[in-house]
């Protein structure tokens, strides 16, 4: 685990100030197509190149159980994270499907899903057979977290591997957005009143005992949560921490990063909180539907590119802002300056 000291990568301000100049040479009004703009620009400078590149995309997605369920916190069963896993691999999911769109390469990771699963194009990184019940006891060992953290690792070395312009890092867990509200509050300082939502579609009755249960882990816990990497041992879950593991290497590695939403966000959130220097590296895709996830967005100084009322995980979200990321290049790439197209003299000022 030595690879946890190793510094994070920079971005080049060299290709940064190209790009910004290049921005006022094209033939638009300054500031005129907004955040796409920013995005071209940011990208050139985390890529170290003149024309940034959303082509190559690696979606992970990684997949593991839950002990919280057994305090009845989700509108599905626990069996549920295995049929899922079935449903990636046969390409029937959505993430399947946007991740064919997009013409990227999509790998399913089993961190920690209760019962193995045999496939031959399932990768096995197994921290365990689902993480204990939070509730009374931590969540996973320290040689667990370290498996886990493994596993981010593994997949963001096979993005790098591959080239990749953009890394996005998506999950499977049911339960789980009982883990990452555990780890918002602990993290932020906020009470699950606040920050708890319907996850997989809770009821009012259902939402107020997943706030009761997020209470009774955060007390269970509470002289363990100061550090951040420690609140994810106790509260958080195998493919949490395998996307905690994964944004650190791509920061490493210098692969920006599209973040997802609620249960991605809160991976960034203890990346961020151990390593600030990862936050640089990472793109907000999405606002999520959940209520905490403003709170942690807000926290970490991102802005989400798209507000669709989404709160399916997966990496769906990750990869619908893809394109958009593909139009910010192009345009940033291909579009005329003024002297290229002949727009001189008091035209060029006016604009």
């Amino acid at each position: 685990m030595d690879w946890l000291n190793e510094p994070c990568a920079s971005a080049t301000e060299h290709y940064r100030e190209f790009a910004l100049q290049r921005q006022q040479q094209l033939t638009k009004p300054s500031g005129a197509l907004g955040r796409l703009e920013t995005l071209a620009v940011t990208l050139a400078a985390l890529q170290g190149r003149e024309d940034p590149r959303a082509d190559r995309v690696h979606i992970s997605i990684f997949a593991a159980d839950h002990g919280v369920t057994e305090e009845g916190v989700s509108a599905f069963p626990q069996a549920v994270t295995g049929q899922m896993v079935h449903n990636f691999l046969n390409g029937g999911a959505a993430i399947s499907v946007l991740a064919r769109e997009l013409g990227a390469t999509l790998e399913i990771i089993d961190v920690g899903v209760k019962d193995p699963l045999n496939h031959a194009g399932l990768i096995s990184q197994r921290a365990g057979a689902g993480t204990a019940n939070s509730a009374q006891a931590p969540a996973m060992t320290h040689s667990q977290l370290n498996l886990a953290l493994q596993a981010g690792y593994a997949a963001a070395e096979r993005a790098y591997a591959n080239k990749a312009h953009l890394f996005i890092g998506g999950e499977m867990g049911i339960g789980n957005t009982t883990a990452a509200t555990a780890l918002y509050c602990a993290l932020l300082d906020v009470a699950p009143s606040v920050a708890t939502g319907a996850g997989t579609g809770l009821d009012a009755a259902g939402i107020a005992h997943k706030v009761n249960v997020i209470q009774r882990i955060l007390d269970v816990h509470r002289h363990h949560l100061n550090a951040p990497l420690e609140a994810l041992r106790c509260v958080g879950g195998f493919e949490i921490a395998a996307l905690v593991g994964a944004y650190w290497r791509a920061a490493q590695r210098g692969i920006p990063i599209v973040v997802d939403g609620f249960i991605s966000t809160a991976a960034a959130l203890v990346a961020v909180q151990q390593q600030p220097n990862v936050q640089q590296w990472l793109l907000l895709s999405h606002a999520s539907a959940e209520p905490g996830h403003v709170l942690a967005t807000d926290f970490l100084g991102l802005q989400p590119l798209l507000d669709l009322q989404m709160r399916l995980g997966e990496g769906s979200g990750a990869a619908l802002a893809v394109p958009l990321l593909r139009m910010a290049c192009a345009l940033h790439n291909r579009m005329a300056t003024f002297a290229e197209a002949a727009v001189a003299g008091e035209t060029a000022a006016r604009l």
